[in-house]
Protein backbone atom coordinates (compact mmCIF):
# COMPACT_ATOMS: atom_id res chain seq x y z
CA UNK A 1 0.00 0.00 0.00
CA UNK A 2 1.38 3.77 -0.75
CA UNK A 3 1.38 6.09 1.28
CA UNK A 4 -2.15 7.67 2.17
CA UNK A 5 -1.62 10.78 0.62
CA UNK A 6 -0.98 9.20 -2.59
CA UNK A 7 -4.22 7.06 -2.22
CA UNK A 8 -6.85 8.40 -4.63
CA UNK A 9 -10.90 7.92 -3.99
CA UNK A 10 -12.81 6.14 -6.88
CA UNK A 11 -16.58 5.06 -7.07
CA UNK A 12 -17.78 1.92 -8.95
CA UNK A 13 -21.04 1.66 -9.81
CA UNK A 14 -23.43 -1.46 -10.69
CA UNK A 15 -26.97 -1.55 -11.02
CA UNK A 16 -27.66 -4.91 -10.42
CA UNK A 17 -26.16 -8.00 -8.22
CA UNK A 18 -22.51 -6.96 -7.29
CA UNK A 19 -21.94 -10.98 -6.61
CA UNK A 20 -23.04 -11.55 -9.97
CA UNK A 21 -20.91 -9.08 -11.83
CA UNK A 22 -17.34 -10.62 -11.99
CA UNK A 23 -15.78 -7.77 -14.05
CA UNK A 24 -16.98 -5.41 -12.38
CA UNK A 25 -15.34 -6.87 -9.26
CA UNK A 26 -12.13 -7.40 -10.73
CA UNK A 27 -12.51 -4.12 -11.51
CA UNK A 28 -12.75 -2.83 -8.40
CA UNK A 29 -10.24 -5.73 -6.81
CA UNK A 30 -7.43 -4.10 -9.24
CA UNK A 31 -8.10 -0.53 -8.55
CA UNK A 32 -7.82 -1.11 -4.67
CA UNK A 33 -4.57 -2.87 -5.33
CA UNK A 34 -3.02 -0.10 -7.31
CA UNK A 35 -3.41 2.95 -4.73
CA UNK A 36 -7.18 3.66 -5.00
CA UNK A 37 -9.83 3.34 -2.14
CA UNK A 38 -12.93 2.33 -3.98
CA UNK A 39 -16.40 3.23 -2.79
CA UNK A 40 -18.53 -0.34 -4.77
CA UNK A 41 -22.31 0.66 -5.28
CA UNK A 42 -24.73 -2.03 -5.76
CA UNK A 43 -27.19 -4.45 -5.13
CA UNK A 44 -26.15 -7.27 -2.70
CA UNK A 45 -27.99 -10.04 -3.61
CA UNK A 46 -25.14 -13.21 -3.60
CA UNK A 47 -21.97 -12.77 -2.06
CA UNK A 48 -19.23 -10.65 -3.74
CA UNK A 49 -15.67 -11.96 -3.57
CA UNK A 50 -13.77 -12.21 -0.19
CA UNK A 51 -10.97 -10.08 -1.86
CA UNK A 52 -13.39 -7.30 -1.81
CA UNK A 53 -15.34 -8.19 1.32
CA UNK A 54 -12.19 -8.01 3.33
CA UNK A 55 -10.10 -5.21 1.40
CA UNK A 56 -9.61 -2.05 4.02
CA UNK A 57 -9.41 0.19 0.71
CA UNK A 58 -13.08 -0.78 -0.47
CA UNK A 59 -16.43 -0.31 1.09
CA UNK A 60 -19.59 -1.74 -0.27
CA UNK A 61 -22.86 0.56 -0.50
CA UNK A 62 -25.51 -1.43 -0.61
CA UNK A 63 -28.56 -0.49 -2.63
CA UNK A 64 -31.94 -0.83 -1.78
CA UNK A 65 -33.63 -2.81 -3.94
CA UNK A 66 -37.67 -2.18 -5.24
CA UNK A 67 -40.52 -3.13 -3.34
CA UNK A 68 -42.65 -5.59 -5.39
CA UNK A 69 -45.86 -3.63 -6.03
CA UNK A 70 -48.90 -5.22 -8.41
CA UNK A 71 -48.57 -2.37 -11.02
CA UNK A 72 -48.93 -2.04 -14.98
CA UNK A 73 -45.93 -3.03 -16.04
CA UNK A 74 -45.39 0.88 -17.71
CA UNK A 75 -46.06 2.31 -13.91
CA UNK A 76 -43.34 -0.14 -12.35
CA UNK A 77 -40.82 0.83 -14.85
CA UNK A 78 -41.15 4.29 -14.53
CA UNK A 79 -41.35 3.85 -10.50
CA UNK A 80 -38.29 1.58 -10.43
CA UNK A 81 -36.37 4.19 -12.38
CA UNK A 82 -37.08 6.90 -9.91
CA UNK A 83 -36.39 4.93 -6.65
CA UNK A 84 -33.31 2.99 -8.56
CA UNK A 85 -32.27 7.06 -9.15
CA UNK A 86 -33.08 8.56 -5.98
CA UNK A 87 -31.27 5.46 -3.92
CA UNK A 88 -27.94 6.18 -6.37
CA UNK A 89 -27.90 9.86 -5.48
CA UNK A 90 -28.08 9.36 -2.12
CA UNK A 91 -25.42 6.94 -1.87
CA UNK A 92 -23.09 9.17 -4.20
CA UNK A 93 -23.72 11.81 -1.93
CA UNK A 94 -22.50 10.39 1.34
CA UNK A 95 -19.04 9.08 -0.39
CA UNK A 96 -16.18 10.56 -0.35
CA UNK A 97 -15.50 12.95 -3.86
CA UNK A 98 -14.31 10.63 -6.12
CA UNK A 99 -11.61 10.96 -9.25
CA UNK A 100 -13.94 9.39 -11.02
CA UNK A 101 -16.65 7.10 -11.28
CA UNK A 102 -16.93 3.77 -13.44
CA UNK A 103 -20.24 3.11 -14.41
CA UNK A 104 -20.75 -0.47 -15.87
CA UNK A 105 -23.24 -0.25 -18.59
CA UNK A 106 -26.02 -1.47 -18.94
CA UNK A 107 -28.20 -0.50 -17.21
CA UNK A 108 -27.82 3.35 -18.90
CA UNK A 109 -31.22 4.20 -17.27
CA UNK A 110 -31.03 5.30 -14.66
CA UNK A 111 -27.20 4.30 -13.59
CA UNK A 112 -25.57 6.36 -15.93
CA UNK A 113 -28.08 9.47 -16.36
CA UNK A 114 -27.03 9.72 -12.45
CA UNK A 115 -23.79 9.13 -12.15
CA UNK A 116 -23.08 11.60 -15.06
CA UNK A 117 -24.91 14.57 -14.17
CA UNK A 118 -23.48 13.84 -10.32
CA UNK A 119 -19.66 13.67 -11.79
CA UNK A 120 -20.96 17.64 -13.80
CA UNK A 121 -22.09 18.72 -10.44
CA UNK A 122 -18.29 17.79 -8.64
CA UNK A 123 -16.50 18.01 -11.02
CA UNK A 124 -15.18 14.21 -11.01
CA UNK A 125 -15.03 12.28 -14.46
CA UNK A 126 -16.80 9.38 -15.74
CA UNK A 127 -15.70 6.24 -17.49
CA UNK A 128 -18.15 4.06 -18.96
CA UNK A 129 -17.70 0.23 -19.28
CA UNK A 130 -19.41 -1.11 -22.21
CA UNK A 131 -20.89 -4.50 -21.79
CA UNK A 132 -23.55 -4.41 -24.24
CA UNK A 133 -26.35 -1.89 -25.25
CA UNK A 134 -29.22 -0.90 -22.93
CA UNK A 135 -31.38 -0.25 -25.54
CA UNK A 136 -30.76 -3.94 -27.53
CA UNK A 137 -31.16 -6.06 -24.00
CA UNK A 138 -35.23 -4.08 -23.98
CA UNK A 139 -35.87 -5.18 -27.47
CA UNK A 140 -35.29 -8.85 -26.57
CA UNK A 141 -38.65 -8.47 -24.57
CA UNK A 142 -40.62 -6.67 -26.77
CA UNK A 143 -39.19 -4.95 -30.17
CA UNK A 144 -36.29 -2.42 -31.60
CA UNK A 145 -39.37 0.15 -32.86
CA UNK A 146 -41.15 -0.07 -29.22
CA UNK A 147 -41.11 3.27 -28.05
CA UNK A 148 -39.31 2.32 -24.47
CA UNK A 149 -36.82 0.69 -26.75
CA UNK A 150 -36.18 3.84 -28.83
CA UNK A 151 -36.25 6.75 -26.01
CA UNK A 152 -33.48 3.93 -23.79
CA UNK A 153 -31.60 4.18 -27.35
CA UNK A 154 -31.63 7.77 -27.73
CA UNK A 155 -30.72 8.14 -23.62
CA UNK A 156 -27.93 5.85 -24.12
CA UNK A 157 -26.28 7.75 -27.46
CA UNK A 158 -26.19 11.01 -25.62
CA UNK A 159 -24.96 10.39 -22.30
CA UNK A 160 -22.56 7.43 -23.42
CA UNK A 161 -21.23 10.09 -25.75
CA UNK A 162 -20.30 12.45 -22.98
CA UNK A 163 -18.49 10.81 -20.89
CA UNK A 164 -14.58 11.16 -20.10
CA UNK A 165 -13.11 7.78 -21.05
CA UNK A 166 -15.27 4.47 -22.01
CA UNK A 167 -13.80 0.66 -21.94
CA UNK A 168 -15.91 -2.00 -23.74
CA UNK A 169 -15.44 -6.07 -24.03
CA UNK A 170 -15.01 -5.97 -28.26
CA UNK A 171 -13.18 -4.71 -30.73
CA UNK A 172 -16.51 -5.31 -33.06
CA UNK A 173 -18.36 -3.07 -30.18
CA UNK A 174 -15.81 -0.54 -30.15
CA UNK A 175 -15.98 0.59 -34.07
CA UNK A 176 -19.33 0.68 -33.69
CA UNK A 177 -19.49 3.01 -30.92
CA UNK A 178 -17.76 5.30 -32.80
CA UNK A 179 -19.33 4.89 -35.91
CA UNK A 180 -22.43 4.98 -34.64
CA UNK A 181 -22.42 7.31 -31.73
CA UNK A 182 -18.94 8.80 -32.23
CA UNK A 183 -17.58 7.47 -29.35
CA UNK A 184 -13.94 6.82 -28.80
CA UNK A 185 -13.74 3.28 -26.42
CA UNK A 186 -10.92 1.31 -25.31
CA UNK A 187 -11.20 -2.48 -26.07
CA UNK A 188 -10.75 -4.42 -22.76
CA UNK A 189 -10.59 -7.87 -22.90
CA UNK A 190 -12.36 -10.44 -20.32
CA UNK A 191 -9.56 -12.47 -18.91
CA UNK A 192 -9.55 -15.21 -16.21
CA UNK A 193 -8.54 -13.99 -13.40
CA UNK A 194 -5.86 -16.25 -11.50
CA UNK A 195 -8.20 -18.83 -9.50
CA UNK A 196 -9.91 -19.89 -13.39
CA UNK A 197 -6.92 -22.73 -14.17
CA UNK A 198 -6.27 -25.75 -14.33
CA UNK A 199 -6.03 -28.23 -11.35
CA UNK A 200 -4.36 -31.53 -10.69
CA UNK A 201 -6.53 -35.03 -10.91
CA UNK A 202 -5.94 -35.15 -6.96
CA UNK A 203 -7.60 -31.88 -6.56
CA UNK A 204 -10.06 -33.20 -9.00
CA UNK A 205 -10.62 -36.03 -6.62
CA UNK A 206 -11.22 -34.32 -3.85
CA UNK A 207 -13.81 -31.73 -5.50
CA UNK A 208 -15.63 -34.88 -6.86
CA UNK A 209 -15.77 -36.38 -3.06
CA UNK A 210 -17.13 -33.18 -1.83
CA UNK A 211 -20.09 -32.63 -4.60
CA UNK A 212 -20.62 -36.45 -4.07
CA UNK A 213 -22.48 -35.97 -0.77
CA UNK A 214 -25.28 -33.72 -2.23
CA UNK A 215 -25.37 -35.06 -5.82
CA UNK A 216 -25.78 -38.29 -6.65
CA UNK A 217 -24.28 -38.39 -9.97
CA UNK A 218 -20.85 -37.86 -8.62
CA UNK A 219 -21.79 -41.28 -6.54
CA UNK A 220 -21.25 -44.62 -7.66
CA UNK A 221 -20.76 -48.32 -6.89
CA UNK A 222 -17.12 -49.56 -7.50
CA UNK A 223 -17.28 -51.82 -10.73
CA UNK A 224 -14.16 -54.10 -9.85
CA UNK A 225 -12.89 -56.15 -7.75
CA UNK A 226 -9.85 -54.48 -6.74
CA UNK A 227 -8.60 -54.00 -2.87
CA UNK A 228 -6.02 -51.19 -3.68
CA UNK A 229 -8.49 -48.76 -4.22
CA UNK A 230 -9.43 -47.46 -0.86
CA UNK A 231 -11.47 -44.28 -2.22
CA UNK A 232 -13.63 -43.98 -5.31
CA UNK A 233 -16.42 -40.83 -6.98
CA UNK A 234 -17.82 -41.86 -10.34
CA UNK A 235 -14.68 -40.00 -11.99
CA UNK A 236 -11.71 -40.99 -10.01
CA UNK A 237 -10.42 -43.60 -8.19
CA UNK A 238 -7.47 -43.37 -5.02
CA UNK A 239 -5.14 -46.62 -4.63
CA UNK A 240 -3.52 -47.39 -1.64
CA UNK A 241 -0.01 -46.10 -2.51
CA UNK A 242 -1.64 -42.64 -2.59
CA UNK A 243 -2.00 -42.61 -6.50
CA UNK A 244 -5.49 -41.22 -7.85
CA UNK A 245 -6.61 -41.84 -11.38
CA UNK A 246 -9.02 -41.14 -14.02
CA UNK A 247 -11.43 -44.39 -13.94
CA UNK A 248 -11.38 -45.94 -17.40
CA UNK A 249 -15.29 -46.18 -17.08
CA UNK A 250 -16.23 -42.76 -15.42
CA UNK A 251 -18.93 -41.00 -17.46
CA UNK A 252 -18.14 -37.79 -19.50
CA UNK A 253 -18.74 -34.49 -17.87
CA UNK A 254 -20.27 -31.81 -19.41
CA UNK A 255 -20.90 -28.23 -17.92
CA UNK A 256 -22.72 -24.59 -18.54
CA UNK A 257 -23.20 -22.10 -16.77
CA UNK A 258 -26.35 -19.59 -17.75
CA UNK A 259 -28.21 -16.99 -16.06
CA UNK A 260 -31.66 -18.09 -17.51
CA UNK A 261 -32.54 -15.23 -19.05
CA UNK A 262 -34.18 -14.97 -22.79
CA UNK A 263 -31.05 -14.17 -24.24
CA UNK A 264 -30.28 -17.84 -23.51
CA UNK A 265 -32.20 -20.48 -25.25
CA UNK A 266 -31.32 -23.63 -22.47
CA UNK A 267 -33.93 -25.35 -24.80
CA UNK A 268 -31.21 -26.20 -27.48
CA UNK A 269 -28.88 -28.01 -25.52
CA UNK A 270 -31.65 -29.94 -23.93
CA UNK A 271 -32.58 -30.58 -27.25
CA UNK A 272 -29.02 -31.71 -27.99
CA UNK A 273 -28.76 -33.72 -25.00
CA UNK A 274 -32.12 -35.52 -26.29
CA UNK A 275 -30.47 -36.64 -29.56
CA UNK A 276 -27.19 -38.03 -27.50
CA UNK A 277 -29.38 -40.26 -25.41
CA UNK A 278 -30.99 -41.58 -28.53
CA UNK A 279 -27.20 -41.87 -29.99
CA UNK A 280 -26.06 -43.70 -26.65
CA UNK A 281 -29.16 -46.02 -26.76
CA UNK A 282 -28.56 -47.02 -30.21
CA UNK A 283 -24.33 -47.46 -29.84
CA UNK A 284 -24.29 -48.28 -26.13
CA UNK A 285 -20.08 -49.37 -26.61
CA UNK A 286 -19.34 -46.17 -28.20
CA UNK A 287 -20.84 -43.53 -26.27
CA UNK A 288 -20.63 -42.88 -22.24
CA UNK A 289 -23.02 -42.22 -20.27
CA UNK A 290 -22.49 -38.12 -19.38
CA UNK A 291 -23.28 -35.88 -16.71
CA UNK A 292 -24.21 -32.56 -17.62
CA UNK A 293 -23.98 -29.89 -14.63
CA UNK A 294 -25.57 -26.33 -14.96
CA UNK A 295 -25.08 -23.57 -12.34
CA UNK A 296 -26.54 -20.28 -12.23
CA UNK A 297 -29.55 -18.52 -10.98
CA UNK A 298 -32.28 -16.79 -13.03
CA UNK A 299 -36.30 -16.36 -13.90
CA UNK A 300 -36.48 -19.26 -16.44
CA UNK A 301 -34.44 -22.14 -14.17
CA UNK A 302 -37.54 -23.32 -12.52
CA UNK A 303 -39.41 -23.66 -15.83
CA UNK A 304 -35.97 -25.71 -17.32
CA UNK A 305 -36.15 -27.79 -14.28
CA UNK A 306 -39.47 -29.13 -15.01
CA UNK A 307 -38.94 -30.01 -18.59
CA UNK A 308 -35.64 -31.86 -17.44
CA UNK A 309 -37.49 -33.68 -15.01
CA UNK A 310 -40.09 -34.53 -17.28
CA UNK A 311 -37.45 -36.77 -19.39
CA UNK A 312 -36.19 -40.46 -18.69
CA UNK A 313 -32.65 -39.99 -19.73
CA UNK A 314 -30.71 -43.50 -18.98
CA UNK A 315 -27.66 -42.01 -20.70
CA UNK A 316 -27.97 -38.32 -19.34
CA UNK A 317 -27.78 -36.78 -15.92
CA UNK A 318 -28.81 -33.63 -15.57
CA UNK A 319 -27.84 -31.42 -12.38
CA UNK A 320 -28.45 -27.86 -10.98
CA UNK A 321 -26.70 -27.12 -8.51
CA UNK A 322 -25.42 -23.70 -6.87
CA UNK A 323 -22.39 -23.58 -6.28
CA UNK A 324 -20.26 -21.03 -3.63
CA UNK A 325 -17.80 -18.72 -6.14
CA UNK A 326 -14.58 -21.31 -4.95
CA UNK A 327 -15.83 -23.97 -6.08
CA UNK A 328 -17.28 -23.03 -9.62
CA UNK A 329 -13.34 -22.92 -11.35
CA UNK A 330 -13.11 -25.91 -9.71
CA UNK A 331 -15.76 -27.60 -11.46
CA UNK A 332 -14.78 -25.58 -15.03
CA UNK A 333 -11.00 -27.65 -14.16
CA UNK A 334 -12.78 -31.26 -13.53
CA UNK A 335 -15.33 -31.02 -16.68
CA UNK A 336 -14.74 -32.69 -20.29
CA UNK A 337 -16.46 -30.16 -22.32
CA UNK A 338 -18.30 -26.66 -21.61
CA UNK A 339 -21.57 -25.66 -23.31
CA UNK A 340 -22.22 -21.60 -23.79
CA UNK A 341 -25.70 -20.89 -24.87
CA UNK A 342 -25.08 -17.12 -24.57
CA UNK A 343 -26.24 -15.22 -27.67
CA UNK A 344 -25.58 -11.75 -27.68
CA UNK A 345 -28.49 -9.04 -28.13
CA UNK A 346 -26.78 -6.87 -29.27
CA UNK A 347 -24.01 -8.71 -31.30
CA UNK A 348 -20.93 -7.28 -30.02
CA UNK A 349 -20.44 -8.17 -26.74
CA UNK A 350 -18.52 -11.91 -25.73
CA UNK A 351 -19.88 -14.11 -22.89
CA UNK A 352 -17.54 -14.38 -19.21
CA UNK A 353 -18.03 -17.67 -18.66
CA UNK A 354 -16.41 -18.70 -22.45
CA UNK A 355 -13.43 -16.58 -20.56
CA UNK A 356 -13.60 -18.87 -17.27
CA UNK A 357 -13.59 -21.85 -19.48
CA UNK A 358 -10.19 -21.33 -21.17
CA UNK A 359 -8.52 -20.08 -18.04
CA UNK A 360 -9.46 -23.40 -17.11
CA UNK A 361 -7.86 -25.13 -19.68
CA UNK A 362 -11.78 -26.33 -21.05
CA UNK A 363 -12.60 -26.77 -24.61
CA UNK A 364 -16.12 -25.21 -25.15
CA UNK A 365 -18.82 -25.12 -27.55
CA UNK A 366 -20.59 -22.08 -27.84
CA UNK A 367 -23.52 -20.60 -29.92
CA UNK A 368 -22.56 -18.73 -33.14
CA UNK A 369 -23.10 -15.03 -33.30
CA UNK A 370 -21.53 -12.13 -35.03
CA UNK A 371 -17.80 -11.85 -32.98
CA UNK A 372 -18.11 -14.98 -30.90
CA UNK A 373 -14.98 -15.30 -33.56
CA UNK A 374 -12.64 -12.61 -31.31
CA UNK A 375 -12.80 -15.73 -28.17
CA UNK A 376 -13.82 -19.08 -30.44
CA UNK A 377 -11.95 -20.33 -33.14
CA UNK A 378 -13.72 -23.02 -34.55
CA UNK A 379 -11.39 -26.14 -34.05
CA UNK A 380 -8.69 -24.52 -32.28
CA UNK A 381 -9.71 -23.96 -28.57
CA UNK A 382 -13.74 -25.07 -29.04
CA UNK A 383 -16.32 -25.30 -31.26
CA UNK A 384 -18.88 -22.75 -32.75
CA UNK A 385 -22.49 -24.49 -33.44
CA UNK A 386 -26.29 -22.45 -35.00
CA UNK A 387 -28.40 -25.01 -33.89
CA UNK A 388 -29.15 -28.05 -31.50
CA UNK A 389 -28.45 -30.50 -34.18
CA UNK A 390 -24.83 -28.94 -34.43
CA UNK A 391 -24.67 -28.95 -31.34
CA UNK A 392 -25.65 -32.57 -30.67
CA UNK A 393 -22.65 -33.33 -33.38
CA UNK A 394 -20.21 -31.67 -31.38
CA UNK A 395 -20.83 -33.08 -28.24
CA UNK A 396 -21.39 -37.13 -29.40
CA UNK A 397 -18.23 -36.53 -31.57
CA UNK A 398 -16.31 -35.65 -28.27
CA UNK A 399 -17.90 -37.96 -26.42
CA UNK A 400 -17.44 -40.77 -29.19
CA UNK A 401 -15.26 -43.85 -27.60
CA UNK A 402 -14.54 -41.72 -24.33
CA UNK A 403 -11.72 -41.23 -22.76
CA UNK A 404 -10.05 -44.12 -25.51
CA UNK A 405 -10.13 -42.58 -28.71
CA UNK A 406 -6.55 -42.11 -29.35
CA UNK A 407 -7.59 -39.32 -33.09
CA UNK A 408 -9.60 -37.80 -30.47
CA UNK A 409 -7.17 -37.38 -28.11
CA UNK A 410 -4.68 -36.01 -30.50
CA UNK A 411 -6.99 -33.23 -31.15
CA UNK A 412 -7.59 -32.44 -27.30
CA UNK A 413 -4.07 -31.87 -27.40
CA UNK A 414 -3.65 -29.65 -29.93
CA UNK A 415 -6.96 -27.31 -28.23
CA UNK A 416 -5.13 -27.72 -25.30
CA UNK A 417 -1.88 -25.76 -26.76
CA UNK A 418 -4.10 -23.06 -27.94
CA UNK A 419 -5.68 -22.91 -24.43
CA UNK A 420 -2.19 -22.76 -22.37
CA UNK A 421 -1.72 -19.44 -24.90
CA UNK A 422 -4.70 -18.08 -23.78
CA UNK A 423 -3.92 -18.89 -20.10
CA UNK A 424 -1.01 -16.90 -20.51
CA UNK A 425 -2.56 -13.57 -20.13
CA UNK A 426 -4.52 -13.28 -16.92
CA UNK A 427 -6.78 -10.46 -15.85
CA UNK A 428 -4.21 -8.67 -13.44
CA UNK A 429 -1.61 -7.84 -16.11
CA UNK A 430 -3.95 -6.90 -19.04
CA UNK A 431 -5.58 -4.84 -16.51
CA UNK A 432 -2.91 -3.09 -15.74
CA UNK A 433 -1.71 -3.08 -19.47
CA UNK A 434 -5.10 -1.60 -20.79
CA UNK A 435 -7.30 -0.07 -18.03
CA UNK A 436 -4.41 1.60 -15.47
CA UNK A 437 -3.24 3.82 -18.03
CA UNK A 438 -6.97 5.41 -18.48
CA UNK A 439 -7.76 5.49 -14.39
CA UNK A 440 -4.31 7.25 -13.64
CA UNK A 441 -4.69 9.94 -16.05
Amino acid sequence: MSERKKVQNACVIVLGDIGRSPRMQYHVKSLSENDFSVDFIGYVHSTPLEEIRTSPNVRIHKLNPFPELELPNILKYLFKTIWQALGLLITLISIPKPKFILCQNPPAIPAVIVAYLYCLFVRSKLIIDWHNYTYSILALESSSESPIVRIAKQIERFFGARAADSFCVTKAMKDDLYTGWNVRATVLYDRPPQQFQSISIQEKHNFFLRLAESISAFRTELDTENENIVEWTAFTAKYRNGDVKLRDTRPGLLVSSTSWTPDEDFSMLISALDQYERDALEQPSHYPDIVCIITGKGPLKENYRKIVHSKSWKKVKLEMPWLENEDYPKLLASSDLGVCLHYSSSGLDLPMKVVDMFGCGLPVCAVQFDCIDELVKHGENGFVFQHHQELAEQIGHWFYDFPRNIALANMKQDMQKHLKQFQGLRWTENWKNVALPVFKQ
